[in-house]
């Protein structure tokens, strides 16, 4: 029986020994799995950071553009005024209401100005498709391909962002290049 009792702490060694592997192992997973969460987390972090940049973005851009529904519609009553105080050869008291027509108009215009807006004009120049819509094709000779020859409707830039192009009439030649009424 002693050589049994004997035997015991051995056998409680061997076990202690089978016992480590398993606490390295435990150990090593654990270290592996600390590792994948830490980059999880870093993953994470960066996507938030991400995140509020966007939103950041988003929010300035709104910002930024937030009065371009109320310039579209100013940009009607601009074009009106415009209409308005091309007609000169007229009656003395309407000149006097033209006067006051004028001052409107260059206040309006002061105001826009003042928030951004810029009047696209660009005759004499090749046609931009960022910046205008043909409306009107015509041959003119001595004048280049696709040169703009007139601005039927102004076109509005606010802030970089062209929100209304402007409507012009181009020069186009036939497919030989040449005038069709040479």
């Amino acid at each position: 029986m002693k050589e049994e009792l004997k035997k015991d702490p051995n056998i409680k060694e061997d076990k202690k020994e089978k016992e480590q592997p398993k606490e390295e192992n435990i150990i090593e997973k654990l270290t592996k799995e600390n590792g994948e969460l830490q980059e999880k987390i870093k993953y994470l972090q960066a996507e938030t950071i991400n995140y509020r940049k966007r939103k950041d973005e988003e929010l300035e851009s709104r910002l930024k553009y937030a009065n371009q529904d109320l310039i579209l519609e100013l940009l009607n009553i601009v074009d009106n005024f415009e209409l308005a105080l091309k007609h000169e050869d007229v009656s003395e008291e309407v000149k006097n209401y033209l006067t006051g027509f004028k001052m409107m108009y260059t206040k309006l215009k002061e105001i826009l100005t003042n928030y951004g807006v810029e009047e696209i004009c660009r005759i004499g120049e090749i046609f931009d498709p960022t910046k205008e819509q043909v409306l009107i094709t015509e041959e003119e000779k001595g004048k280049k391909e696709d040169e703009v020859l007139d601005v039927l409707q102004k076109g509005y830039i606010l802030k970089g962002r062209v929100i209304r192009p402007a409507t012009v009439k181009i020069n186009k030649m036939n497919e030989k290049g040449e005038m069709k009424n040479e």
